[in-house]
């Protein structure tokens, strides 16, 4: 004979069951994305590798590559994104105005950010950390050895608290010299203004490979002075929507460790394989909890190839930047890149 009083815990038990399964309303920002038929996402004005157009207007890079996958997974096709090019300083009053649904844009993750913005962080799409360019005939070695000496940085960035902190720490005395807009920083850093340009390594190969007449004449020092972990951010407020762009980004990630591709993503839909079948909506439909539906995570996949796919297109070691993998591997290879179970 049960207790009145397990039987109200069992019942709870059961009925927080059945509301497991009760699919998960839309939410605003998906309602107004399906009622102007586009995401409105937030990129850098032009970071190679990571969001920059082409004379065409063409978006590519991996931030881009993560909003076709966002758009591909709601409204069905990858096309249907309006870019929003924005600088440092622009970036989070669009997001938190709603003149944007996404910002998907080199953008580091934060306590300050996170609970003071209003807005909320995802997850990582790629882990850098500050760094510092010179040029090979200045002979500098070590971020150390710019003790004294000027330094480009943007501000209204994390860029600019990162150098003061560093040379603080170190008892450097480091001189920076402060532009509002990138364009202006590195500019400065070419015509030889300043001593080092500092910016994530990832922007410094960028810049290198863009920007120098030639790039062999600057090098990136070995040191790396923060943590910058970046990925899209939206505004606080609407769950569900939150819950769609993480969840679309761990998808991808799921896909690279279980071999689903761009090229194999129709093929893998006849896998045996539970994780595999949960991914692509063959058996169950994950897609419902998230006011989607069962083929979401399957055309987000078949848009922009899974994350490792996007990884070398834009910055691997095959590509212009030529990135090492390093901490962006998946957590089964020695990196970090951890998806959260799709089940």
């Amino acid at each position: 004979m049960f207790k009145t009083g397990t039987k109200i815990v069992l019942s709870s038990l059961v009925a927080a069951g059945a509301l497991a399964s009760i699919p998960a309303h839309a939410g605003k920002t998906l309602d107004a994305i399906k009622a102007r038929g586009q995401v409105v996402c937030g990129v850098n004005t032009g970071l190679a590798g990571f969001s920059q157009a082409d004379s065409a207007g063409n978006w590519t890079g991996l931030d881009a590559d993560v909003c076709k996958a966002i758009a591909a997974a709601t409204l069905g096709d990858a096309n249907k994104i309006k870019w929003v090019p924005l600088n440092a300083q622009q970036r989070f009053a669009a997001l938190q105005s709603g003149e944007i649904d996404v910002l998907s844009r080199n953008t580091t993750f934060s306590l300050t950010r996170d609970a003071s913005l209003g807005l909320h962080i995802t997850t990582p799409t790629y882990y850098d950390g500050q760094g510092f360019m010179v040029t090979t005939k200045s002979k500098i070695k070590d971020a150390k050895q710019l003790k004294g000496q000027t330094v480009c940085v943007q501000s209204g960035t994390t860029t600019e608290k990162n150098l003061t902190d560093f040379s603080k720490a170190n008892g450097l005395n480091i001189k920076p010299v402060v532009f509002e807009k990138v364009e202006a920083a590195t500019g400065a850093y070419f015509s030889g203004r300043c001593v080092a340009y500092t910016t994530d390594a990832s922007g410094l190969a960028s810049v290198r490979n863009k920007e120098a007449k030639n790039p062999d004449e600057h090098v990136i020092l070995p040191q790396l002075i923060s943590k910058e972990p970046l990925g899209p951010m939206v505004r606080r407020g609407d769950d569900e929507w939150f819950a769609i762009v993480k969840w679309v980004v761990y998808g991808l990630l799921e896909a690279e460790e279980y071999g689903v591709t761009q090229a194999n993503v129709d093929q893998m839909k006849s896998s045996t394989d539970p994780v595999v079948q949960r991914l692509l909506g063959t058996t169950e439909d994950t897609g419902k909890l998230l006011g989607l539906d069962k083929e979401w995570m399957a055309r987000a996949i078949k848009a922009s190839g899974n994350y490792g796919e996007i990884f070398e297109r834009n910055v691997g070691p095959k590509s212009a930047l030529k990135l090492p993998r390093g901490a962006n591997n998946l957590w089964n290879k020695g990196g970090l890149m951890y998806a959260y179970p799709i089940r």
